[in-house]
């Protein structure tokens, strides 16, 4: 079960695929179903496993016995079904497992949930953990961090995430395939540049024009990245940690670059040539460390969308919260500071780089940019042109909102 897998340390991505490969005969719709499952588990486990922890005599030791009855908690809290058939399918799920205890097992917790739901609701009005299913640290980290935002970003971080599509811009205008989603029925909405939000969600393959690369699949808090970089025509352009190429694609799209993308694994590098061959678009591809790679001639603008904590995006990636451990900042700071500093050399003088993360983590952010430029006297924060309406940002900090995932931007100049 991928929420058990999760739980035991693996990342949502790879568990849920081979969760649902153990039942080759499901149709689409079951394993959708599946899907939101845990998704929803996960994006609430804190609050879920709150109730779980009260109704439990001591914790289990089968992970797949405890996972079942959380998906279980999970659906009576926040999912339509009915309460019968929420017990009897779980119970129906524990009869067919090794232990023959857990049949009953899951029938009595699931029972005594449903008759003590608001009491052991009450008892939990001043855990934080159960209140916003975040850890303990992460809710702090934010409090001290964002004193006026912390509990919006915790609200925003467990929403279902909007589905944003940037237009491209080599071949259709944004207003102009607004009203193509109009004439099929598809509502949305659009906004500054060339994004678009769909009011409910669609499949990808069904989304007008995306496989004849009218359209991308990507955040509007994403789309900032090539507007910011300041990339004229002609110009040399590196694009380290590029995979999987959506913000290559977008400076291309923009502008006619000689592009090079950068990503040190082989196979993410094959998405971002996928993903560009699907734009009718081409760049340098190479494969190697955005910390080690070396290059014969320096670059005018460099986007170094480097690698984090991905606390800004975890209403996407909801395995996240359960997974980082607050010691991780420091591995990825020093990662992010050797980036910085190896393409540093890589910019030529006048040059540009536009410094990026999905992090809401100070650490990884404006504190990373301040000691850079310490160490480093002939570079310059530049201010971010950023004036939307739409987006809440603080010091180069998109605050994770309803329109857009968390992102930090830092722009500096090469003197």
């Amino acid at each position: 079960m991928a929420v058990a897998d999760v739980l035991s340390g693996r990342n949502l991505t790879l568990a849920l695929p081979d969760a649902l490969d153990v039942f080759p005969k499901s149709t689409p719709q079951q394993q959708g179903g599946g899907t939101d499952l845990s998704y929803g588990t996960l994006r609430f486990y804190g609050e879920v496993n709150a109730y779980l922890t009260q109704l439990l005599e001591k914790p289990l030791s089968n992970v797949d016995i405890n996972a079942l009855l959380l998906v279980a908690i999970y659906q009576l809290l926040h999912d339509q079904a009915d309460d019968f058939t929420v017990v009897n399918q779980a119970v129906k799920a524990a009869g067919h497992a090794k232990p023959r205890w857990a049949k009953g097992l899951v029938n009595g917790v699931l029972r005594n949930f449903l008759r003590q739901k608001d009491a052991l609701s009450e008892k939990l009005q001043t855990e934080e953990v159960a209140l916003y299913s975040y850890p303990k640290w992460w809710i702090n980290k934010l409090k001290q961090q964002y004193p006026n935002d912390w509990q919006s970003i915790l609200e925003v971080g467990n929403a279902h995430p909007p589905m944003t599509l940037r237009v491209n811009a080599k071949q259709s205008a944004t207003d102009a395939y607004a009203r193509l989603l109009a004439r099929q029925d598809i509502d949305a909405t659009t906004l500054d540049g060339e994004a678009v939000i769909l009011t409910k969600p669609i499949a990808v393959e069904k989304i007008p024009g995306f496989t004849d690369g009218i359209v991308s699949v990507q955040d509007y808090g994403a789309q900032f990245a090539a507007h910011l970089l300041d990339a004229g025509p002609t110009m040399r352009v590196l694009d380290a940690c590029s995979a999987p190429g959506g913000k290559a694609g977008h400076l291309l799209e923009l502008n006619d670059l000689a592009l090079t993308a950068l990503d040190i694994d082989a196979g993410r590098l094959n998405r971002v040539e996928s993903n560009l061959a699907r734009l009718d678009l081409t760049a340098d591809l190479k494969l190697g460390s955005a910390a080690k790679w070396k290059s014969d001639q320096p670059f005018d603008r460099i986007l170094a969308d480097v690698p984090c904590t991905a606390s800004g995006i975890v209403r996407r990636h909801v395995d996240i919260k359960w997974l980082r451990r607050e010691s991780d900042i420091v591995s990825f700071t020093q990662q992010q500071a050797a980036i910085l500093a190896n393409l540093w050399h890589l910019l030529s003088k006048g040059g540009k780089l536009l410094y990026a993360t999905c992090s809401v983590f100070a650490e990884e952010n404006q504190q990373q940019i301040d000691r850079f430029i310490k160490l480093n006297p002939d570079a310059t924060q530049l201010p971010l042109n950023l004036t939307d309406d739409n987006i809440n940002i603080q010091h180069g900090q998109l605050v994770p909102a309803n329109t857009h995932d968390g992102f930090f931007y830092a722009l500096l100049q090469k003197s």
